[in-house]
Order: C-alpha cells, then sequence, then structure tokens
C-alpha cells in the first residue's frame, strides 16, 4: 500500500514560524495565491527552490543582525 497524502486545507493564519517566513517570501514573489489555492504542493521546483534560497539567506541576515547587536 502506498502513502497517502495530506488533504488538508492551506490556513495562513494556523502556521509555524518556519511557514510564516515560508509564506511571507512566496507572498513577494506573488505566489501567494497559488498557494492558497492548491498548498505548498501546486508550486513547481523552480519556484520552491527560489523559495527555499530566500528562506536561507534571509536566516543568515537576521542571524548575522543578531550578531553585531551582541
Amino acid at each position: 500500500m502506498g502513502k497517502s497524502k495530506k488533504n488538508e486545507a492551506f490556513d495562513p493564519h494556523n502556521l509555524s514560524a518556519q511557514d510564516q517566513l515560508k509564506f511571507e517570501i512566496a507572498q513577494e514573489l506573488g505566489l501567494d495565491a497559488k498557494v492558497m489555492e492548491g498548498g505548498w504542493r501546486s508550486l513547481t521546483a523552480k519556484e520552491s527552490g527560489k523559495i527555499g534560497g530566500l528562506i536561507t539567506k534571509r536566516k543568515r541576515e537576521l542571524k548575522k543582525e543578531a550578531l553585531q547587536q551582541e
């Protein structure tokens, strides 16, 4: 038997901190409507990769800022 896929509706008001950042970046890229309609699985590999790269960049910047404030 194969794995069953989750059929959960996307709820932007009930997100983890990681998913909030991911959704914020998706909004900046104009992908929020696509995510709202079909969930994260509706994104192409290119779109997902772009979001992942920007998440990494943003986390690196936040860490750098935190270290400078110490």
